[in-house]
C-alpha cells in the first residue's frame, strides 16, 4: 500500500486553497494530507488544511528554521513549500533532508540572485533575456535624477522596492498635483512626484528603489517546473490583458524563461514574469516559489503542484506539455470556508502552543480573489 504524502503550506497567500484542492485531486490518485501555519487565523489556506496551526510571532529567520525543523519531524512531512523566510530556510536544505523532509524550492544561490531585482536585471543580462531600462535609487535625488531621464526618453516612469515579493510597492509617478479629482472612484497607482521626494527626505530608514519606465502590455507569467538537475520540465505561459486571460506557449516567452529556469538552476517551481518594452519582451520580475495563479493551468489540462511535489519525492513525472490551451477567461471573486472561531495571534511565551482543528466549520467564509497576487501577510 502507498502511503500518504503530507505536504506542508507555511504562511501563504490565500489563493493557495487551490493548490491545496489540486493535490488531493492529483492524476495518481495518491493520498495527500494538508498542513498549513499562518499568523492570521482567519486564513482560508488553514481552513482548506487537514491539520493546521498559527505561527509564532517574532521569529528571526534563525529561529524559524528550529521551528519549520521542529513541525517537520513532529508531522512527518514529506514535502514542504516555503514561502516565509525561504532564503533562511534553504540554506538548511541538508538538515531538512536529515529528518525526511524534501523543500520544494530552488537552492540558495538561485533565491539570493532573485531576492534583489537589481541583481536579478545584472545576472539575466548576462544570458542574453532583455530588460527594460532601470535605474537603482536610494535617496530623493537619485530618484528625480532617474525620472527625468525616463520622461526626456519619452517613458512613463514608475517604481518599486529592489527587493519584494510580487506588486507589492510598486507605483507610477505623475507630475499633477493632488486635488479632489484623485479622490474620486477607487485608489490609484498614481502618485505625486513631489508626495514621494518628500516622504524620502523624511525618511530616517534606508531606501532602495528600482525606477523604470512603464512597461505595456500584455504581461505573460511563465509558470515553469525545473528539476534538480536543472532539466526544465514544463513551461507554460499564462497571459493577462486587462481583465481578459489566457494561456500561450510562443517561444518569445518561453524560451527566455527556459534560459532563466535552467541556467539558474530554479528548480521545482517558479513564476517569470514579461511585458512589452516597446515591440520586444522583456523581463519584469522572477518569483521563485509558485505563482498565486498557478491552479489556472487547470484549464489546459495540467496539474502543476502535484508535478511539482512528485519531482521533490523523487519521482520525475518526464516532461509536462498541456494536451490543449484553454479558452480566454477572467476572473472572479468567491467565497471560501473559514473555522467557525477566529483565535488570537499566538505569542513566544503561551504554553501550550494554541492549535487549529484538524477541520473547519463551514459556518463562516471569506472571498478569495483568484486575481490578486496575495493577501495581506502577517510578517
Amino acid at each position: 500500500m502507498v502511503s500518504r504524502v503530507r505536504v506542508w503550506l507555511n504562511r501563504t497567500y490565500a489563493e493557495n486553497v487551490f493548490f491545496t484542492d489540486q493535490l488531493r485531486r492529483n492524476p495518481s490518485d495518491r493520498a495527500v494530507e494538508i498542513h498549513a501555519t499562518h499568523g492570521d487565523a482567519d486564513s482560508p489556506v488553514l481552513a482548506a488544511a487537514d491539520t493546521a496551526e498559527l505561527e509564532p510571532e517574532g521569529l528571526s529567520p534563525a529561529a524559524y528554521v528550529e521551528y519549520a525543523l521542529a513541525q517537520c519531524k513532529r508531522r512527518s512531512i514529506d514535502v514542504f513549500v516555503p514561502r516565509l523566510n525561504q532564503s533562511a530556510i534553504v540554506a538548511h536544505r541538508a538538515d531538512f533532508e536529515a529528518i525526511g523532509t524534501a523543500l520544494l524550492a530552488p537552492p540558495p544561490e538561485a533565491v539570493a540572485v532573485f531576492h534583489d531585482k537589481v541583481i536579478a536585471y545584472e545576472a539575466v543580462q548576462a544570458i542574453g533575456v532583455p530588460v527594460p531600462p532601470w535605474y537603482r535609487a536610494r535617496s530623493a535625488e537619485e530618484l528625480v535624477a532617474a525620472v527625468e531621464e525616463l520622461e526626456g526618453a519619452g517613458h512613463k516612469p514608475c517604481f518599486k522596492p529592489a527587493s519584494g515579493a510580487g506588486g507589492v510597492g510598486f507605483r507610477m509617478i505623475t507630475r499633477a498635483p493632488f486635488s479632489l479629482m484623485h479622490l474620486n472612484g477607487f485608489p490609484s497607482a498614481y502618485v505625486q512626484l513631489d508626495m514621494v521626494v518628500g516622504a524620502l527626505q523624511q525618511s530616517d530608514e534606508p531606501v532602495d528603489l528600482l525606477v523604470m519606465p512603464r512597461l505595456e502590455q500584455p504581461e505573460v507569467s511563465v509558470d515553469c517546473l525545473t528539476g534538480p538537475d536543472n532539466v526544465l520540465r514544463m513551461a507554460i505561459g499564462r497571459t493577462k490583458n486587462g481583465r481578459r486571460r489566457g494561456f500561450t506557449l510562443h517561444e518569445q516567452w518561453l524560451e527566455p524563461a527556459r534560459l532563466i529556469a535552467e541556467g539558474f538552476g530554479l528548480h521545482y517551481l517558479s513564476n517569470i514574469q514579461f511585458r512589452m518594452f516597446g515591440d520586444q519582451p522583456v523581463l519584469m520580475d522572477v518569483n521563485t516559489r509558485p505563482a498565486g495563479g498557478l491552479h489556472q493551468l487547470s484549464l489546459c489540462g495540467v496539474n502543476a503542484p502535484w508535478a511539482a511535489v512528485q519531482l521533490a519525492l523523487g519521482e520525475d513525472p518526464g516532461e509536462i506539455v498541456p494536451p490543449f490551451l484553454g479558452q480566454d477567461y477572467t476572473v472572479v471573486s468567491g467565497p471560501r470556508p473559514l473555522r467557525a472561531v477566529s483565535l488570537p495571534h499566538q505569542r513566544l511565551d503561551e504554553t501550550p502552543e494554541p492549535r487549529l482543528p484538524a477541520m473547519p466549520a463551514p459556518a463562516d467564509s471569506v472571498e478569495v480573489t483568484p486575481a490578486s497576487a496575495a493577501e495581506a501577510l502577517q510578517h
